[in-house]
């Protein structure tokens, strides 16, 4: 699987959003009840949903995010060589306070100082999160 990253382009209709969260000075990721590998919040654009919408609701759903910052980082793409992919829309999160994560899909969440072993996304996350800090947001 390869990932690459691109500006996000007004009014293109990307299928998934991901958010790079930070709270507290460290990475916050999630763990998903039916996995033991860790992902940053996102998932896919309902209809009719924009990007910064879903981005939003994500970040509420997977981490329990009450306040924050969101600001767009980019666009990515990530598929098989043969072309054969998805793409969504990249935000970076500031989270200040966290409330109780809802019980539907994720089983916890975590802060670490730099990228853990075991991601759920290997070939993603880091191209995302090397992104992030071209940009100095960590």
């Amino acid at each position: 699987m390869i990932c690459k990253t691109f500006p996000l382009e007004a009014g293109h209709s990307y299928r998934y959003v991901v958010v790079l969260s930070q709270y507290q000075g460290r990475l916050l990721l999630s763990r998903h009840k039916e996995r033991t590998t860790w992902e940053t919040q996102g998932g896919h654009i309902e209809a009719g949903e924009r990007p910064e919408t879903a981005a939003c609701r994500e970040l509420y759903e997977e981490s329990g995010a009450l306040e924050y910052t969101l600001r767009p980082l980019c666009g990515y793409w990530a598929g098989e060589e043969d072309g054969d992919g998805a793409d969504g829309a990249v935000f970076l999160a500031e989270i200040s306070r966290l409330g109780p994560m809802p019980p539907w899909e994720m089983a916890e969440i975590h802060s670490f100082e730099a990228l853990p072993e075991n991601l759920t996304y290997p070939a993603i996350t880091p191209v995302l999160f090397r992104e992030a800090q071209a940009t100095g947001w960590f």
